[in-house]
């Protein structure tokens, strides 16, 4: 029997929108100008979910940087910051096959939204760019709550603007690539769907049936036809 679905929340980066590309280069552009070495495309894309700390502080691993003071590593990590609210948008895209699931969503009148710990002034600016700030029908950030993702209350809060009581909870799926996206799903009562495409360490590729999710997909195909044409999912 199909799932009735009132809404689609998704987290952002490396779920909905492929961010890395701009992280590769921001972090790339970092390293030149202080005559390092850059890491991988990959590494950097495993630590975009953690953050921008964790992206600067890969760079400084890498380049055997261990004796930075804390002073010099919260100046790196403005940097990165001011870098990437400057240029936020040079090659970040919406993965490929979930634009035709946001259209079909809208098609039905099922709203879509996004629960993120992305900082709000950098969501916005990024949504903005895409042209996604309109149709987003719901924006939770850090700046929105007390307790970011795993606790509950972004969910909370996204259900709250979509005007859906918690009672109906079960009826709001949440995909997200991080185990605090599932985390906070499942004690929201929602429906979880792990974006195992996204930005995963490598060593944690082989627990993610530990994560408790309902659903894993491997690419955002898979997430296409999973919400649209699997017939698990019958929208409201």
């Amino acid at each position: 029997m199909a799932q009735f679905v009132k809404a689609v929340l998704f987290d952002l980066d490396g779920t909905l929108i492929d961010t890395a590309a701009d992280f590769v280069r921001i972090i790339g552009n970092m390293s030149r100008e202080n005559d390092w070495h850059a890491p991988s495309e990959v590494e950097i894309r495993e630590q975009v979910s953690a953050g921008a700390s964790a992206m600067v502080q890969l760079m400084l691993r890498h380049n055997d940087q261990l004796e930075v003071s804390e002073d010099a590593l919260l100046n790196f990590r403005q940097q990165f910051l001011d870098d990437y609210e400057a240029a936020i948008c040079v090659d970040s895209c919406v993965f490929s096959e979930l634009e035709e699931v946001l259209t079909t969503l809208e098609e039905k009148g099922v709203p879509w939204g996004i629960v993120t710990n992305k900082p709000r002034y950098l969501a916005e600016q990024l949504l903005s760019i895409m042209q996604l700030d309109e149709r987003c029908a719901a924006l939770v950030c850090p700046d929105d709550v007390s307790r970011s993702k795993p606790d509950p209350e972004p969910m909370y809060m996204a259900l709250e603007k979509l005007g859906i009581p918690r009672g109906a909870a079960g009826c709001v799926l949440y995909v997200g690539d991080h185990i605090r996206d599932i985390e906070a799903g499942n004690a929201a009562g929602m429906p979880t769907i792990l974006a195992a495409y996204g930005y995963i360490p490598s060593e944690d590729q082989k627990n993610l049936k530990k994560w408790g999710a309902d659903h894993i997909v491997d690419t955002p195909a898979q997430l296409n036809t999973l919400l649209l044409s699997s017939g698990k999912f019958e929208y409201l």
